[in-house]
């Protein structure tokens, strides 16, 4: 007698986990909440309380926990690649700062 054949649902099961095991995962882009912090520091703020309201009234958020999230958020290689001249531009000011409060 010879095995029954394998459920073709099976081997597609396993070959769908096969990538997967091997490490080769889909790499998850940025959230909406992301884009939208990226799209809000595009925006040029003369004032700093007016920023700082700004974050309150459209994220709900205190400007500290913002400031913690888009710290995060430039250390993500999808949000250089999504804008890599902002992302610069602003790890530039993060480490300008840093500096400054190390002397």
């Amino acid at each position: 007698m010879q095995p029954a054949a394998a459920d073709p649902s099976e081997e597609s099961t396993t070959a769908q986990e096969i990538p997967a095991q091997r490490g080769i995962e889909k790499k998850p882009g940025l959230t909406e909440r992301e884009l939208e912090i990226l799209a809000f520091e595009a925006r040029w703020w003369k004032h700093a309380g007016a920023k700082e309201q700004a974050i309150r009234d459209t994220f709900g958020l205190s400007s500290t926990r913002y400031y913690q999230l888009l710290n995060g958020l430039l250390d993500k290689p999808e949000a250089t690649e999504h804008d890599p001249v902002l992302v610069g531009r602003l790890r530039r000011l993060r480490a300008t700062r840093s500096r400054t409060r190390r002397r």
